[in-house]
């Protein structure tokens, strides 16, 4: 299954905060990384799926699972 490079765009609790990393990872997210730039929070993700829509729909699910945060918009990398 091939791995696709994405990043989400998140907004809500704070990304950096050791609870939300532990949340996110107990969430599925154990193949993401957590940033911010200019206040704008980030998760970019290295998945595994058939097709990158696939892959941006399961870790939007698994984002927001956890309480507080939501996914404004992916950016597929290039």
């Amino acid at each position: 299954m091939p791995v696709h490079h994405f990043t989400l765009i998140v907004e809500g609790i704070d990304l950096q905060a050791e609870p939300t990393i532990d949340a996110l990872f107990e969430a599925g997210c154990d193949d993401a990384t957590v940033g911010r730039v200019d206040g704008v929070q980030y998760i970019d993700f290295d998945r595994e799926a058939e097709s990158l829509g696939e892959a941006i729909i399961s870790a939007t699910r698994d984002v927001e699972k956890v309480d507080g945060a939501a996914v404004l918009h992916p950016s597929a990398e290039v």
